[in-house]
């Protein structure tokens, strides 16, 4: 999935799109640069080197993609303890106005061996709560990469979540396991960047943040609501249509299947093998060339493309189908007699040496 936009939203060609290490695709943006306000990006340039934050907090943004994901990194909730009691108790929260965290990305972990943790979140307008519960009493207890609940709890979160707060406690302080578990950790991060390790058990391995995967869309209205205005509707281009986000309010455009975009507007967004600028969806991929999908003959038209087969072979000309083979009643049989005495021999060397040349003939003994 991609976004469009209107001419009038696009950037100018003195934008800058990039900061540090971040691409900085359209409609996200600096200053002056972006669509509106949920896409801005704010480029602190006193870090080396320079460090992007989403809009104007401290949310630091590490990828943008043109699917629809935007890439952030979230704090880990933790609170650590030592033979007095509690040292630190930290939590984690995260609101935002717009954009959604994924709930097909994310998951809600706990990490300890004396540790629950709390997530509290706000879901479709509606208050939300769940837990985790992480217990053991030995370090030979835990199984790596395993989060089912000794020494590492981990459960999914609902759709449409744009606000939350991580907190945790302790039954016991840590106290019976404090010499290979002295803190407890909870954070809300993406499914595949962390695998449990009883090394996390002792400060997570020095990490304090975790990448959180943000789902983004255009507008809070649904297709049907978005097309009941034309001036704002974002997907006009021929060939285009909308889409409903999966995750909240708002919505996505796309070129139909076959179809790409200008590749010389200043908005140039990828999407698959193609691209597409928002305006126009008019450009036909040639099929043919980008997937060669045929055995034999391809033709490429508007929107798809067709296989078929030459005269003589029959299949439906797919390299994942039934290809293109030969008919029954395009071989031909030469029939040779050898005697015993290799008296023809010569004759019957020239003869396979022309089969060789002509795999359309079925040579018979």
């Amino acid at each position: 999935m991609i976004i469009a936009v209107t001419a009038a939203s696009q950037p100018s060609s003195s934008c800058i799109n990039s900061c540090g290490s971040l691409s900085i695709p359209y409609p996200f943006g600096t200053e002056g640069c972006y669509l509106d306000e949920p896409f801005l990006i704010t480029c602190n340039n006193t870090f080396a080197p320079p460090m992007p934050f989403l809009r104007r907090g401290n949310l630091p943004v590490l990828n943008i993609s043109l699917d629809g994901e935007l890439l952030v990194s979230n704090l880990v909730a933790c609170d650590c303890y030592n033979q007095s009691g509690i040292l630190v108790n930290d939590i984690s929260q995260l609101s935002l106005s717009k954009f959604s965290i994924s709930y097909t990305r994310n998951k809600f972990t706990a990490v300890g061996c004396d540790t629950y943790v709390i997530f509290n979140g706000l879901s479709r307008e509606e208050n939300y709560t769940t837990g985790c519960l992480s217990l053991c009493d030995h370090i030979d207890s835990v199984v790596n990469g395993s989060c089912s609940g000794i020494g590492c709890c981990q459960t999914s979160i609902p759709e449409g979540v744009t606000s939350f707060a991580v907190g945790l406690g302790s039954f016991n302080n840590h106290s019976t396991v404090l010499d290979f578990n002295p803190c407890g950790f909870g954070f809300v991060g993406e499914e595949d960047a962390y695998n449990f390790s009883s090394l996390d058990l002792k400060f997570l391995q020095n990490r304090t943040s975790v990448p959180l995967v943000l789902d983004w869309v255009v507008g809070n209205e649904t297709c049907l609501d978005a097309k009941s205005n034309s001036t704002s509707y974002a997907c006009k281009a021929e060939y285009s249509e909308c889409y409903n986000s999966n995750n909240g309010p708002g919505y996505r455009c796309d070129c139909y299947l076959g179809f790409q975009g200008n590749h010389t507007s200043l908005m140039v967004v990828k999407i698959a093998l193609t691209r597409f600028d928002g305006l126009h969806c008019g450009l036909d991929i040639n099929e043919c060339v980008t997937l060669n999908p045929c055995n034999k003959l391809c033709h490429n038209f508007p929107g798809g493309f067709s296989c078929s087969c030459p005269r003589g072979y029959g299949g439906d000309g797919l390299r994942n189908g039934t290809s293109c083979q030969l008919t029954a009643d395009q071989t031909r049989s030469i029939i040779i007699a050898l005697d015993t005495n290799n008296k023809n021999k010569r004759l019957a060397n020239i003869i396979i040496n022309f089969y060789i040349s002509s795999p359309n003939l079925i040579l018979k003994f």
